[in-house]
C-alpha cells in the first residue's frame, strides 16, 4: 500500500478518534485499572487535531497519511490491552500538532515539513507557541503515562513498557523488507526475548533497531523507561499488515502471546534496573545521577 493511501478500516479509525470537537482530549486510557505488569503505549495513535487548529492548513487527505499518525497502531494496542488485561495509554492528538515521542526540548517537537509536505499551521510556530502546545497537549499525555506507571508501582508491581508504532511499506521509493522491528537502547531485558520470539515465527523478517533506531534521547521510552529503570521495547509493525481490523487482531494476538511469555520467563523484566542510554555522554552518568550503577537495581 502506498504511504499516501488508506484503507477504509484505517480511515474509519482516524475519523473515530474524536467524533466531535467536544470529545477531544490529549490522551485515552484503556483498561486503566488492569493489573498486568506491563503498560502499553501508543504515541502516534491518532490523527486528531484540537479545536482551533483546523487541519493545520493541510488537505484533509494528508491527515490520513503516516505523517499524521501511525496507521493501525492504536487498533493493535487496544486489542493487546484486552488480551493481556493490561493498561494502555494512547495519545489523542496528531504528531503534526506536537510529537509526543520527542523530548521536551527536541527541535523536531513541532515539524514544519514532514515527508515533503509543508505544514502551514506550523510555519509560524515560535518558541511561545511550541511551549503552549507542549503544556496543553504533550505534557498531559506524558503525565498520563507517568500516572499509569505509578499506579502499578503503588500496588507493588514494577511494570515493563511496550510501545506500539507502525511504519510505511515503502520509503522514498524503496520497499522495506521487514514485517516488524524491535527498537531499543541499552536495556536488553525485553527487546531480546521479543526479537527471538518474532524471528522464530515462520516467514517473518524482523529488524533489530530497524527500520529506525531506538536510541533517541528524551523520547517516550527514554523518559519513562530508561530514566526510571523500567524494562521497555518499541515495536514497529509495517502498516500494510495492520491497516485492517483482521491484520491488527493477528498482530495483537502474536505480540500479546510473546510479551506474556517474556514476562513469565524472566522476573528481572519486572525489576527496576538502570542501564543508561547510548545517547548519554556515558551510561555511568545516569548511575551517578540516580545513585545507582548502570545495570544494577533494587530487587523488586
Amino acid at each position: 500500500m502506498s504511504d499516501t493511501m488508506l484503507t477504509p478500516a484505517a480511515a474509519t479509525t482516524a475519523a473515530a478518534c474524536h467524533p466531535d470537537d467536544a470529545a477531544f482530549q490529549p490522551f485515552h486510557l484503556v483498561n486503566a485499572g488492569a493489573d498486568a505488569p506491563v503498560v502499553l503505549l501508543c504515541d502516534h495513535a491518532c490523527a486528531a487535531l484540537p479545536p482551533g487548529h483546523g487541519t493545520l492548513g493541510l488537505p484533509p487527505m494528508d491527515l490520513e497519511r503516516h505523517i499524521a499518525w501511525d496507521i493501525g497502531a492504536a487498533d493493535v494496542t487496544r486489542r493487546m490491552a484486552a488480551l493481556l488485561d493490561a493498561p494502555a495509554v494512547l495519545c489523542g492528538f496528531s504528531r503534526l500538532l506536537i510529537d509526543p515521542n520527542r523530548g521536551a526540548d527536541d527541535p523536531t517537537l513541532v515539524m514544519k515539513l514532514s515527508d515533503g509536505a509543508i505544514i502551514p499551521g506550523n510555519a509560524h510556530a515560535d518558541a511561545a507557541e511550541v511551549a503552549r502546545r507542549r503544556q496543553a497537549y504533550w505534557q498531559p499525555y506524558q503525565a498520563a503515562v507517568t500516572a499509569a506507571i505509578d499506579r502499578l508501582i503503588g500496588t507493588g508491581r514494577v511494570p515493563a513498557l511496550v510501545s506500539i508504532h507502525s511504519f510505511t511499506p515503502v520509503w522514498r521509493g524503496r520497499p522495506r523488507p521487514w514485517h516488524a522491528g524491535i527498537l531499543w537502547d541499552r536495556d536488553p531485558r525485553l527487546p531480546r526475548p521479543l526479537l527471538a520470539a518474532l524471528r522464530g515465527e515462520p516467514g517473518l523478517v524482523v529488524g533489530d533497531n530497524e527500520p529506525y533506531s531506538g536510541r533517541l534521547h528524551g523520547d517516550t521510552l527514554y523518559r519513562h523507561g530508561t530514566a526510571r529503570g523500567l524494562a521497555h521495547a518499541l515495536v514497529e509493525i509495517r502498516q500494510d499488515l495492520i491497516d485492517t481490523h483482521h491484520g491488527a487482531q493477528e498482530w495483537a494476538e502474536r505480540l500479546a502471546r510473546i510479551t506474556a511469555a517474556a514476562l513469565a520467563q524472566d522476573p528481572d523484566i519486572n525489576r527496576v534496573t538502570f542501564f543508561g542510554s547510548h545517547t548519554d555522554q556515558t551510561a555511568r552518568e545516569m548511575g551517578r545521577e540516580t545513585g545507582r550503577e548502570p545495570g544494577r537495581g533494587p530487587e523488586q
